[in-house]
């Protein structure tokens, strides 16, 4: 992949967007920031301060990522529908009511609605955004700016960035209580929210809007398209162990959970340094599915290592080192994967049926981690030997590799 081409007085290399590319990016900048302040230190909350079982709280997480990948669907096919502005701005504001009450939620019921709220949330306004990013990389790949993966490069850099700065202000207002975390998560989105009501267009020229009926049958028999989406399930249950896995090695070999900021500050600080690198490296040497297997099998890499590690024992900083190293291989197997998966979307999609798709590919993989997420937290309570459950999660994304779509 070249440089792409940019506007006259532009440093080569450098990406110059049009505004509403650098909008929706932005935004997603602001998404992450907001969620992040919260989710990295869900499970310790739900297991110390609400009691909850080891595989309830996998449960838990589980639900989260479905009503949120799992329902990606339904906010892809209101976008093709509506357009991106309503969808967008009706997930702001059930994200702000997510995160409220679930700093004031105490019994298992009423976490679990949070949970389904702020998923939910993310299946309206995620799609919106991620669809009409892929649809303006498209068009300025067409239109001789460069190839569409550097712009979702940037895309998964933003968020990046915004994992990165909100695990650390989570971190801060957890000095306080949980619920301050919370309710500044939502005071995050009420800025988002204000600031799309001004900037985000009514209507985005080239976007036509199409019925919501008859684009499904089609998209079942897609055998192509749901290979990928089943690669790509595998490769977010994989990820999904951040928040699972991670925190239960890190209070394994610590007994605290402080590591854990900076371990996702790591993961983040990477993305945001090396994933242009990264993108741009494989483009020119590796066709999307070898991109997407390179990926997978740095995933698993990250599990093995920490099987390979954990019958020693090790504790302190010593104790902490597989952990970093796991973090450091699946971030680089997400670097490969995310913005290729993303970037096939659209040649694999019927056409005015982009957010439909877009949604789809989160859907089938939220539904992977829903099944995968409550095995995971049962095999870490399971009393198996320890370095068993991590060899078993690093067969995931082997697996996956063979799930790939043949042709490219």
């Amino acid at each position: 992949m070249t440089a792409p081409a940019t506007a006259a007085g532009t440093a080569p290399g450098r990406v110059r967007l049009p505004p509403l590319l650098r909008l929706l990016i932005l935004t997603q900048l602001a998404f992450n920031i907001g969620f992040f302040a919260v989710l990295p230190f869900l499970a310790e909350h739900l297991g110390r301060a609400i009691g909850m079982a080891g595989w309830l709280v996998g449960l838990v997480l589980g639900l989260r990522t479905f009503s949120q990948q799992g329902l990606f669907v339904v906010g892809g096919a209101l976008t093709d529908r509506y357009g991106v502005r309503p969808v967008v701005l009706t997930g702001c504001a059930l994200r702000i009511a997510g995160f409220a009450w679930l700093g004031y939620a105490e019994r298992t019921w009423a976490v679990i609605g949070a949970v389904l709220l702020i998923g939910f949330a993310a299946a309206l306004f995620s799609p919106a955004v991620e669809s009409e990013v892929a649809r303006q990389a498209v068009a300025w790949e067409e239109a001789g700016g460069g190839a569409r993966t550097r712009v979702l490069a940037l895309f998964t850099v933003a968020g990046q960035a915004g994992a990165f700065v909100g695990p650390l202000l989570g971190a801060l207002l957890l000095a306080v209580d949980f619920r301050t975390a919370c309710l500044a998560g939502a005071g995050v989105f009420v800025l988002v929210l204000a600031g799309h009501v001004r900037l985000l267009p009514q209507h985005i020229p080239g976007r036509a809007r199409v019925r919501m009926r008859g684009g499904t049958g089609a998209l079942l028999r897609n055998r192509r398209f749901l290979a990928l989406c089943c690669a790509y399930g595998a490769c977010l249950l994989a990820y999904n162990q951040l928040y699972l896995a991670l925190p239960a090695e890190v209070e394994r070999a610590t007994g605290s959970q402080a590591p854990l900021a900076w371990l996702f500050a790591l993961s983040s600080l990477l993305v945001v340094t090396a994933q242009l690198p990264v993108t741009r490296w494989a483009g020119d040497r590796l066709a999307p599915r070898r991109a997407m297997a390179a990926g997978l099998l740095l995933i698993a890499a990250g599990f093995a290592g920490v099987a390979a590690a954990r019958p020693a024992e090790w504790t302190g900083t010593a104790g902490l080192l597989p952990a970093a190293g796991f973090v450091v291989l699946l971030t680089l197997g997400q670097m490969f994967v995310t913005p290729v998966a993303r970037a096939w979307v659209p040649d694999l999609a019927e056409e005015g049926r982009l957010g439909l798709y877009t949604g789809a590919l989160s859907s089938v993989s939220g539904l992977v981690v829903l099944l995968g997420s409550a095995a995971s937290g049962s095999l870490l309570d399971s009393g198996l030997p320890p370095a068993v459950p991590w060899l078993l999660l690093a067969a995931v994304p082997v697996t996956a590799i063979g799930l790939l779509p043949r042709r490219e």
